[in-house]
């Protein structure tokens, strides 16, 4: 029974491979992460006169996940290997700077984004990081095109398919992000908090992808997994949506209203597709089990 890893040209294609610089630099914002979280536990976050060190915890760690998410997803890419290096430096470079400038900055007491009575430097640094942050939405949106094509989807169906649903929340995420810089913060109206918005719509990319790789170890027919695939991905994506809306009418996601129960009930059918897909591959991992963990990574 085929599963996430599919037989190509060259053999399976496993995560992660070929990605090991990336995976690094993802980790690298979980050491980052610690440093500030641990700073934040014995000195609390705020630093005068603007910045903030957990704020830096969170966008360390949250980085992270998605460099080591992207390195997970991009072997299925179908790039060539000229493409995927350019991709990789780039975004590396990227990376590299991101880190730098929310941990220094925050640790020197200014905002790095949004720069309040900053000296020339500040400014310049808050000024770049704008320009950084432009480019890894331009080259992720590159790549995000790429599981769009029809080398992808041959090269691995689950994988493509679950990836194109990851890669619609993240376009949303990315404009909330622009949102944020464009609103000088990330607060709307009475209550409304874009960076719910801005934060969910990465988790798009472990979410549906898990999903699938999970329903790929099970003897579930083809179709049966497609199925799931896709009633994870609407789900999520309508989840995201209601949240967005809410957002834009100022209003705060976890108020009893329409919006957040609606939000919370496709968030709620994609979870439990999730668990269904679990279940599936743990119980035919069982010793004895006639299909056991179908096609290995």
């Amino acid at each position: 029974m085929p599963g996430i890893v599919e037989q190509g040209t060259k053999g399976k294609i496993r995560l992660f491979e070929g990605e090991r610089s990336l995976v690094l630099t993802g980790l690298l914002g979980f050491l980052l992460a610690a440093v500030c979280g641990l700073w934040t536990l014995i000195n609390g976050g705020e630093v005068a006169s603007g910045g903030d060190v957990s704020k830096a915890f969170s966008f360390n760690a949250a980085l992270g996940i998605f460099l080591l998410s992207t390195a997970a997803i991009l072997p299925f890419s179908a790039m060539g290997v000229r493409s995927r290096a350019v991709f990789r430096r780039v975004y590396i470079g990227l990376a590299l700077y991101s880190y730098g400038a929310e941990t220094i900055q925050n640790f020197r007491g200014v905002n790095p984004r949004f720069v309040v009575d900053g000296s020339a430097f500040d400014k310049a640094v808050g000024n770049v990081f704008a320009f950084v942050a432009l480019m890894l939405v331009i080259f992720y949106v590159y790549v995000g095109v790429q599981f769009f094509r029809s080398r992808a989807y041959k090269l691995n169906p689950a994988v493509a398919l679950s990836v194109r649903y990851a890669m619609l929340a993240i376009v949303v995420s990315f404009a909330a992000g622009i949102w944020i810089s464009v609103n000088q913060g990330r607060y709307v109206g009475a209550q409304g908090n874009i960076i719910w918005l801005h934060g969910l719509g990465f988790h798009a990319l472990q979410a549906v992808p898990l999903v699938a790789w999970l329903a790929g170890r099970t003897s579930m027919k083809e179709a049966a997994r497609r199925t799931l695939i896709h009633l994870t991905g609407i789900s999520y994506f309508l989840g995201l949506l209601a949240i967005g809306w809410q957002t834009m009418n100022g209003h705060a996601i976890l108020e009893w209203s329409a919006l957040p129960l609606a939000a919370g009930f496709c968030f709620l059918i994609s979870l439990a597709a999730g668990a269904l897909a679990l279940r599936k591959a743990v119980l035919e991992f069982r010793p004895g089990s006639r299909s056991g963990w179908a096609s290995g990574i």
